[in-house]
C-alpha cells in the first residue's frame, strides 16, 4: 500500500470497536432519521435497487445494509474494501454466510489487484463525506471505481452534503464538530459538485436529496437516461 494521506489515516482511526459497536443505533438510528433527516430505509432501499450479484463495498462501516439486503441470486460474490482493519472484521464478521473478501485500501488511491473485477454492483454508503479534500479529489473513489464497474454495473451510495441544503441547527453544530476533529470533511460538499463528478465518470446517473443526504446511483444510460 502507498502512503495513506495523514488526514485519511485519521478520519478512518475513529472507527474502533467501541464506536463500530454503537455505530448502528446512533448513526443509522438515531442521526439519520432525527439530525440528517434520512432515515437509514430510504438507503437500504438504494441498495436494494441497485446491489447485483458480485458486489463491491467500499467504506464498509459496520456491514448494517450488506446484511438486510436481498442479493438476486444465492452464492453472492461480496469483496469488503476499506483502510479500517476493525471495520473489515466486523463488517465480514456480520456477513459471514457470504464468505466475503476483505481487501485493506485506501480508496483514494489505485485499487490493489485482489479487488479486481469487474463487479454487477459497487456500493459507498456514507464515506464521502469523510474523505478529505475538495470534490475533484474526493471524485479519486469514482475514477477507481469505474474501471471495475461490469456492464450494466451501478455504482450507488449516499453522502452527508455540508452545504446548499437544509440542516437543522443541531445537525449544523454536530457537523461543524465532527468536521473540527477530522470526522467529517463536508464543509464545502454540494450536491452540484457531486453531480459534476458522477457525470464525469459514469454515461449516467441519478441523485435524489432527502433531508441533507444525497442518495445516488450511476450507470448506463439506459437505466438512468431519464434523470
Amino acid at each position: 500500500m502507498e502512503d495513506v494521506d495523514a488526514e485519511v489515516v485519521a478520519g478512518q482511526a475513529v472507527y474502533n470497536r467501541f464506536v463500530l459497536s454503537v455505530y448502528d443505533l446512533w448513526v443509522l438510528r438515531m442521526s439519520c432519521r432525527f439530525l440528517w433527516r434520512c432515515p437509514n430505509p430510504v438507503m437500504l432501499a438504494n441498495y436494494q435497487r441497485n446491489v447485483g450479484a458480485r458486489h463491491l463495498d467500499l467504506g464498509v462501516g459496520t456491514g448494517f445494509f450488506l446484511d438486510r439486503v436481498s442479493f438476486p441470486q444465492d452464492g453472492s460474490d461480496v469483496t469488503l474494501l476499506d483502510l479500517n482493519e476493525t471495520s473489515l472484521r466486523t463488517a465480514a464478521q456480520r456477513i459471514r454466510r457470504y464468505r466475503p473478501a476483505t481487501v485493506r485500501a485506501d480508496v483514494l488511491q489505485p485499487f490493489p489487484p485482489e479487488a479486481a473485477g469487474p463487479y454487477d454492483s459497487i456500493g459507498l454508503n456514507f464515506l464521502l463525506h469523510c474523505l478529505p479534500g475538495t470534490w475533484p479529489e474526493k471524485g479519486k473513489v469514482f475514477e477507481h471505481a469505474a474501471p471495475l464497474r461490469a456492464p450494466g454495473g451501478k455504482v450507488f451510495g449516499s453522502t452527508i452534503l455540508g452545504t446548499g441544503v437544509p440542516i437543522g441547527a443541531v445537525a449544523r453544530r454536530l457537523m461543524a464538530t465532527y468536521n473540527q476533529r477530522g470526522i467529517f470533511h463536508n464543509t464545502g460538499d454540494d450536491l452540484e459538485g457531486l453531480k459534476e463528478q458522477l457525470g464525469q465518470h459514469f454515461p449516467a446517473y441519478r441523485v435524489v436529496v432527502q433531508g441533507c443526504v444525497a442518495v445516488f446511483a450511476a450507470g448506463d444510460e439506459e437505466d438512468f437516461g431519464d434523470a
